[in-house]
């Protein structure tokens, strides 16, 4: 087993006012050689947007782009006349593919959301753009890891051009669970969004990140009450 591990605050910082961001993996302004992706998993973006703001309109093409808020509310926009809103207890993702030009703004003018960015390298270059989107109840994650992204063709969350597995699950303290690898080769980039837990016994904080690669299952306790976000991405 091989293992590279990101504490919260080694993470990269941009402060622009109405937005508040950090970054696991090289981003805009933020570069450092050692942290540029992990395999397929480019970017992990932790965003809090300021009620009423956004991201104006901006291209995109050939990457997978996974939207998971945390809390609050995401209003998509897009040049096919697409508009969506994402909650919390969604996740969306956009395929790029062949191009596109989209915005994103927080639909509250008050309250801020906070929404994690993540883009996965895809395995199909200039596929036509797409939307998938589905919400996952408090349930479906409660002490177990459920899939919430998984390849085209799955059956399991929304469906993303390349051989990854996104689980999120929502432990009670004392909760112990195991996760198979499921493509031979894989790696998984574990983020814990809250709480404290051990993975194949090293422990993690509140945003910590943890790469884990050459290993087939990992064991997950929970220390506290915690939430984890388990990515399975191709490693080559």
């Amino acid at each position: 087993m091989a293992t590279i591990l990101h504490k919260a605050a080694t993470r990269g910082h941009a402060y622009h006012g109405w937005l508040n961001s950090w970054h696991t993996f090289s981003f805009a302004g933020y570069y450092d050689p050692t942290r540029i992706h992990f395999g397929a998993l480019r970017v992990l973006n932790d965003d809090t947007v300021d009620g009423g703001m956004g991201f104006g309109r901006h291209p995109h093409d050939n990457m997978e782009i996974i939207s998971i808020p945390l809390e609050g509310n995401l209003e998509h926009q897009d040049n096919t006349g697409t508009r969506q809103v994402i909650r919390q207890g969604d996740v969306q993702v956009m395929s790029a593919g062949t191009g596109i030009v989209h915005s994103e703004k927080n639909e509250d003018a008050k309250q801020p959301v906070k929404f994690l960015q993540i883009w996965v390298i895809p395995n199909q270059k200039n596929v036509k753009p797409r939307y998938d989107q589905t919400t996952f109840s408090e349930q479906d994650k409660h002490n177990k890891l459920q899939v919430v992204v998984s390849p085209i063709g799955a059956k399991e969350g929304v469906n993303i051009y390349q051989n990854a597995w996104f689980s999120l699950g929502k432990l009670d303290k004392g909760i112990e669970l195991e996760y198979a690898v499921k493509e031979q080769g894989n790696g998984v980039y574990a983020f814990l969004l809250d709480g404290e837990v051990t993975i194949n016994n090293i422990p993690l904080d509140r945003r910590d990140g943890l790469g884990i690669t050459d290993e087939n299952k990992l064991t997950i306790q929970a220390t506290t009450d915690a939430e984890i976000l388990l990515m399975e991405v191709p490693m080559a």
